[in-house]
């Protein structure tokens, strides 16, 4: 009985880390509020998820806002971009869609707009985790992101799908939005750290010998 209440059992770890789950989403729905510094939380939300919740590095906070003030230039300028691309895809979408048995050729102009708009999801998906980890300008974390949304095309399918269930889910079940935004993370994470691996340079020593703690290697 006395192991039930231990704070190490296995129950506790996954309330622990649930609360955490609920407690960056939280913060993420209140960043993303005034549009502009959606690109740094989102940015934030995949790095705080990985090092803290995943890998137990850190205080969650401290490491969220840490990552959201340094990336928060290049974050502001990349979510500006996707946000305007969004809705200008989203408004042509609408516009081929009602016209698609008036105009000629909004058939295909639908096929298009539609395809634009899944390729920008591929990149939106790769674009904060790179900018969480990697030292690149915005145009080269764009080309990055569209490489390796291609590259990993399979990883891409299914990050896709969870993204895509997790806007579902809130549309239909509202309450989820404050568990879904870092749980997808989460999920999509388990995916995007292996792609990540592949283009880290190798360690040079443990930690301990170079002072440096390498959680994202392991």
């Amino acid at each position: 009985m006395s192991n039930f209440f231990n704070i190490d059992n296995g129950l506790f770890t996954v309330l622990g880390k649930i609360c955490d789950i609920m407690i960056i989403s939280i913060i993420w729905i209140l960043l993303c509020i005034p549009i502009i510094t959606i690109g740094p939380a989102n940015t934030a939300l995949y790095y705080a998820t990985v090092k803290v919740i995943r890998r137990d590095r850190g205080y969650l906070t401290r490491e969220f806002f840490r990552s959201f003030k340094l990336n928060f230039k290049r974050g502001a300028i990349i979510g500006v971009i996707l946000t305007a691309f969004t809705f200008f895809l989203g408004f042509d979408l609408l516009w081929a869609w009602s016209g698609m048995n008036i105009v000629e050729n909004s058939s295909m102009l639908f096929g298009v707009f539609l395809a634009l708009t899944i390729m920008l999801i591929c990149v939106s998906i790769y674009i904060y985790p790179l900018l969480s980890r990697f030292d690149m300008t915005v145009r080269q974390l764009i080309k990055a992101s569209l490489f390796m949304s291609i590259r990993h095309l399979p990883s891409t399918v299914v990050m896709f799908i969870i993204t895509a269930a997790s806007v579902i889910g809130i549309y239909f079940v509202h309450i989820l939005i404050f568990i879904i935004p870092a749980g997808t993370t989460f999920l999509i994470s388990l995916l995007m750290e292996r792609i990540f691996k592949k283009y880290m340079p190798e360690s040079e020593g443990p930690g301990e010998e170079t002072g440096v703690d390498e959680w994202y290697l392991e």
